[in-house]
């Protein structure tokens, strides 16, 4: 849109037809931000597909080879969503009255001691990027506790197909909706539960190997896709703070209203092919975020 024409809604008299104008004129420039945005993915994925380096195309753009990445995947941050399926209300189950000296001895329920309180007081850390072993295992972590001797369990939640929601088929180069095989843990230390991480999986490239065996892959996960010809190429990461979806909060053991850490992997082979997103949902009050700086950087 032009200059000229906006200057011609803003000269509107009336502020509500002004305002109503406006908003239709966004609207019209945003699906066309979008069109064009598509179309530049497609334009960066066929020059890819013809041999083009990314540092080529980097240069010739004027952008960085990470900015590229960027733009050849479109957002991968979008408003994220329940990283487990919130389950079905179910009715209550009738329970049998308990003696009253038995009552006597709870908490009184108009006065709940909150549930992080009632929760061992555990902290971890979290390097990012993420260290190979922990994108690996899924549950590699140095403990931040008093203790050193920490107990650390994986549980595997589930292995299954699902549709893509739009930020994970946006990583993994599907449409949004298309099946793609989901591999769910979750990460406990000394009992309680810290993350909660989704694995996410391409189905014409994983569905008849061991990614969908319904059990843990030893000796790590990054082993089973090397070992079905996928060389670890590039990653790239995205952490978002948001709170706590009410299926999070059951799952890692929060109080209502607490916040979370998302953070988001989406890792390449040397052929640029999407093999692996890593959704991970950190309890953010039980962790400790370590980042660092690569090595050749001249600022301090």
């Amino acid at each position: 849109m032009s200059h000229s024409r906006l200057r011609e809604i803003a000269a509107l008299s009336d502020p509500i037809e002004r305002a109503r104008v406006l908003g239709t004129v966004m609207a019209e420039q945003q699906a066309l931000v979008e069109e064009a945005a598509r179309m530049r993915r497609q334009a960066i994925a066929e020059a890819r597909e013809n041999g083009h380096r990314l540092e080529d195309l980097a240069h010739t753009l004027g952008v960085s080879p990470g900015r590229i990445s960027q733009m050849r995947k479109g957002s991968a941050t979008r408003a994220p969503e329940p990283l487990v399926p919130t389950p079905e209300p179910r009715a209550p189950e009738p329970v049998a009255p308990e003696p009253l000296a038995t009552r006597a001895a709870e908490p009184r329920a108009s006065d709940p001691e909150p549930l992080a309180e009632r929760m061992p007081p555990v902290v971890v850390r979290r390097s990012l990027p993420t260290e190979p072993p922990a994108s690996g295992a899924g549950w590699t972590f140095v403990s931040m506790t008093e203790r050193n001797d920490i107990r650390t369990e994986l549980r595997l939640l589930g292995v299954d197909r699902e549709p893509a929601r739009e930020h994970i088929a946006t990583c993994l180069r599907v449409r949004p909706g298309e099946d793609v095989i989901a591999r769910r843990r979750l990460i406990l230390a000394g009992g309680v539960p810290v993350r909660a991480a989704a694995s996410y999986f391409r189905v014409d490239l994983f569905a008849d190997t061991s990614i969908v065996q319904p059990e843990l892959l030893a000796p790590s996960l990054h082993e089973a896709v090397a070992a079905h010809g996928h060389a670890f190429g590039h990653a790239e990461e995205t952490l978002m703070a948001r709170r706590a979806t009410e299926s999070e909060t059951g799952l890692l053991r929060l109080d209502p209203g607490d916040w979370v850490v998302q953070v988001l992997r989406a890792a390449y082979s040397i052929e640029d092919t999407p093999v692996h997103v890593l959704e991970t949902v950190c309890a953010a009050t039980r962790h400790v975020f370590s980042v660092s700086q690569a090595g050749g950087s001249d600022q301090f």
